[in-house]
């Protein structure tokens, strides 16, 4: 799996929410993850939301997309 996002967009989620994008990025290996449409987000392109644990063991709740074969991290 590829994953790409905003370097600017990750330093602020670091900032604000104490979260890489990099551990983000973990709770895809989650084998108990759960992912969903999110409808309410979803007005230029489809986005989801994923809940699983990081490699730090850490619940997280991430929301994301899917653009050309990459996982692109939102927030």
């Amino acid at each position: 799996m590829q994953f790409e996002w905003d370097e600017v967009k990750a330093a602020r989620n670091l900032s604000k929410h104490g979260v890489s994008f990099e551990e983000a990025e973990t709770i895809f290996d989650d084998p108990l993850y759960v992912d969903f449409y999110d409808p309410d987000h979803s007005e230029s392109e489809d986005r989801y939301l994923i809940i699983g644990q990081s490699n730090r063991e850490r619940l997280l709740i991430a929301s994301y997309t899917e653009r050309e074969g990459s996982i692109r991290i939102i927030s």
